[in-house]
């Protein structure tokens, strides 16, 4: 009998989290309940925000971080191209305009020299907001990338799906990924497959009140309750959206955060021991490059596969991993070059994401693998490839 196929990412809930779910749903409130406030308290302090704000998933708080902006239409965002579509796609729902950022070919994150030469494309357009993606979990040059974004006029959002527990270190100042010492704001997921899960979940962490309370109005349908007006009356100065987080996925998102110095130890501890199992593969197998200021909690563990001198296609890679029991993903396909953003902003020569997608695939990496499990992988890698 084959052994189960280990995927290229998992959920780790445990007994005390269907415990949290279950208390919840006895509890008078399954949404906008005390729940939600203790997950946003607890969050904030974990990375070291003055504020969280709790929404649905985390394509919601890219979009509700464009409202809270106010990113008007026919300005210009800029993003890297190597990224999920949900980066892209929260501006072009404000109406604004995308910028698509070059990226490192060798660890796949925005620059600030790719940046640099972004920026000479808004052209006579306004730039609003710079978003770097902390791809993988490795943190991008927040120092580098604020600077030119300042000068530019602009502010930066960090999307921060891959990196929560991940640690910087910036001209000596120890960081935290969602502190937003750089930024307005940074967004984050907690979709099953990340550091920690809610199901579906999403939060946006500032240093800004005011972008708090805007974050917050707008994720509940713009409705405001004005002070010492009749207990039923709200009122809606401009049309938000139902992108709340119910108290019940709060509960399971509370029970995982206790668990994220765990879970962030353990995927540290595998990303060690696949780039000693890994070491020998080189040059044709390499692990993605990690910034010398990034102490990551890696969500996703990229290799880059060098398919043309190993003889194989990155189809055959992937089939011949499935075939042992090994399940893998591509992330990303460069946006830039999805049928849309081809059709409104023209083909687009980005060499680094191209490059890094030719030879990017993601192997299997969650807390709920053993070390017997890398050793399994890259077995399975090196039969594959044939190195």
């Amino acid at each position: 009998m084959s052994p189960p196929i280990l995927p290229y990412g998992r959920q780790t809930i445990e007994d005390d989290d269907i415990a949290a779910v279950a208390e919840a749903l006895r509890a008078d409130f399954l949404t906008t309940g005390p729940t939600v406030d203790a997950f946003e308290h607890a969050f904030a302090e974990k990375v070291g925000a003055a504020h969280a704000v709790a929404c649905a998933n985390g394509t919601a708080a890219l979009h509700l971080a464009m409202l809270a902006l106010k990113v008007q239409p026919g300005e210009a965002v800029i993003v890297p191209s190597i990224t999920f579509l949900a980066t892209a796609n929260c501006a072009r729902y404000v109406g604004g305009e995308v910028v698509f950022a070059d990226v490192d070919p060798m660890s796949g994150l925005m620059t600030p020299d790719t940046l640099g030469e972004a920026l000479t494309r808004v052209g006579d357009r306004r730039l609003r907001a710079v978003l770097p993606v902390h791809l993988r979990g490795d943190a991008c040059d927040l120092p580098g990338l604020e600077a030119l974004a300042a000068t530019a006029g602009a502010v930066m959002v960090e999307d921060a799906p891959h990196a929560l527990g991940t640690a910087m270190t910036f001209g000596n100042v120890a960081e935290r990924v969602g502190d937003a010492r750089h930024s307005a704001m940074a967004t984050f997921s907690f979709h099953p497959v990340k550091t920690i899960a809610t199901g579906e979940g999403g939060m946006v962490t500032t240093n800004d009140p005011a972008l708090a309370e805007r974050l917050r109005l707008m994720r509940s349908h713009g409705m405001m309750r004005p002070q010492g007006a009749d207990p039923w009356w709200y009122e809606m100065a401009e049309p938000g959206f139902n992108y709340r987080l119910p108290d019940l996925l709060c509960a399971l998102g509370l029970s995982q955060l206790a668990k994220l110095d765990r879970f962030a130890a353990r995927r540290r501890a595998l990303a060690a021991a696949y780039g000693q199992a890994l070491a020998p593969l080189g040059p044709v197998v390499s692990v993605a490059a990690q910034p010398p200021w990034s102490d990551p909690v890696l969500h996703l563990m990229c290799v880059l596969i060098d398919f043309e001198a190993a003889g194989v296609t990155r189809r055959q890679v992937v089939d011949g991993l499935k075939a042992r029991g090994v399940g893998s993903q591509v992330h990303y396909i460069p946006v830039h070059r999805q049928p849309y953003y081809r059709q409104r902003y023209g083909d687009l020569d980005l060499p680094g994401a191209q490059a890094w997608y030719d030879r990017c695939l993601s192997l299997p990496l969650y807390p709920g693998m053993s070390d017997d499990d890398v050793v399994r992988v890259v077995g399975a890698l090196r039969a594959v490839v044939g190195v």
